[in-house]
């Protein structure tokens, strides 16, 4: 008897047809940046020509370092974002964390509350020490061409061996101080972040307003409050000697700086993406975060603390956003409270063009990763095409629009 034909059950055809669905949204992401760069290649090509520079290493290394501080706030928005809500004060969350940074740098809140010292003092004793020093060896220069007895001109050598033995003392602890400075300013930002975090979580859980309106309210407060800080104007550090060396090089693109091609940030973003993909994965918590997006109802019915797995969803997002703003300051050096205006709809959009859903349940690191890349490359390719200002704005809402109308068709097929 020959054997029958193997039939394709419904049953089949359906997980057959859900498999190539979630395999093309993922290639999605990744068709999209090919797309994107290809066609910036070719207009750079045709328009700069000899000049061209989009596919530079330096050109690359420079987007590396644009996309970092989107990117790293992108990833918490991600969680937010699988969970069913939205941060609207992201963007201003990330200035007032730069500006908490670049103050507690500015006031020496570090070496003061913790060493009893500031890195002013210490840089004005190595002012005067230096100028101690030039003294000493003018008086040895004086000395050199005059009989005087060798006594004298042990003495002033000695003198100049200690005068330069606490200079070298001072600037030990000098880059100390620094190091503690710095240390302390971030962890001042992070906590920041984290605090605005645990403020939108709160509210959103408590007072049972949607999360759109309830972040548009904070959006406006963090404004607010960094602006206080910084009395409406930028601050910055009163020295270059306040800001350790390794924090403004996190971002740098100088070669001596890059580390296999790239800036440390970037490095520590993509780190940051490897553990919170392994969390979203592997976790308890992750379930509770799908199981929110996916339906908040069902998820208190089985057993689901809502209020404290949205609060824990919100604080995570406000320890990137905090990443964020060192980000932020270590490209600009200084504090500016209206530098996040506007920031929360590039990073709303690289997480929805990386593919997850504005009705939560749907959403990944990876994607979130491309969708920043893509959104740095159309900046990028608009600027060396030399595009004016206003109109990459108008192509940054036509994505934005693009993005969440392809998410509603999306969501309308698997109705």
């Amino acid at each position: 008897m020959e054997p029958s034909p193997t039939l394709t059950t419904p049953t089949d055809a359906t997980t057959l047809q859900r498999s190539w669905k979630r395999a093309l949204g993922m290639l999605g992401p990744f068709l999209a940046l090919a797309v994107v760069v290809l066609f910036f290649s070719l207009a750079d090509e045709l328009v700069n020509g000899e000049k061209a520079a989009f596919l530079t290493g330096r050109n690359l290394t420079t987007l590396s370092q644009r996309t970092a501080t989107v990117a790293v706030a992108a990833l918490g928005m991600t969680v937010i974002i699988i969970a069913g809500g939205i941060d609207l004060s992201a963007g201003t969350a990330i200035a007032l964390c730069a500006t908490v940074l670049a103050w507690g740098l500015k006031e020496d809140l570090g070496p003061r509350w913790l060493a009893g010292e500031s890195t002013a003092a210490v840089a004005k004793s190595i002012n005067e020490a230096k100028n101690e020093l030039k003294q000493i060896d003018r008086e040895i220069e004086a000395l050199a061409g005059s009989d005087v007895p060798a006594q004298q001109v042990a003495a002033k050598l000695m003198s100049k061996s200690n005068a330069e033995e606490s200079l070298r003392q001072h600037e030990r602890r000098l880059t100390e101080l620094k190091s503690l400075s710095a240390v302390f300013a971030v962890m001042m930002s992070l906590g920041c972040g984290a605090l605005c975090g645990f403020i939108n979580g709160l509210l959103v859980s408590y007072l049972r307003v949607v999360p759109f309106i309830v972040t548009l309210g904070t959006m406006q407060l963090y404004l607010g409050v960094s602006k206080q800080i910084a009395h409406e104007t930028t601050v910055r550090p009163v020295l270059l000697t306040q800001v350790s060396d390794w924090l403004r090089d996190l971002l740098s693109v100088l070669p001596k700086d890059l580390w296999l091609g790239l800036p440390a940030g970037v490095w520590l973003t993509l780190l940051l993406a490897l553990l919170l993909s392994a969390a979203l994965h592997w976790t308890v918590f992750s379930r509770h975060v799908f199981a929110l997006g996916s339906n908040e109802a069902t998820a208190r019915l089985c057993g689901i603390n809502v209020r404290w797995n949205k609060v824990a969803v919100y604080t995570l997002s406000g320890l990137f956003v905090g990443m964020a703003g060192l980000f932020q300051f270590s490209r600009m050096t200084v504090g500016n409270p209206t530098s996040g205006t506007g920031l929360e709809l590039r990073i709303i959009a690289a997480v929805v063009i990386g593919g997850a859903s504005l009705n939560g349940g749907r959403g990944s690191v990876l994607g979130t990763l491309l969708g920043a890349m893509i959104m740095s490359v159309i900046e990028n390719g608009c600027t060396m095409l030399e595009l004016p200002n206003p109109v990459q704005e108008m192509i940054l809402g036509v994505i934005i629009v693009a993005a969440v109308t392809l998410d509603q068709i999306r969501q309308r097929r698997t109705m």
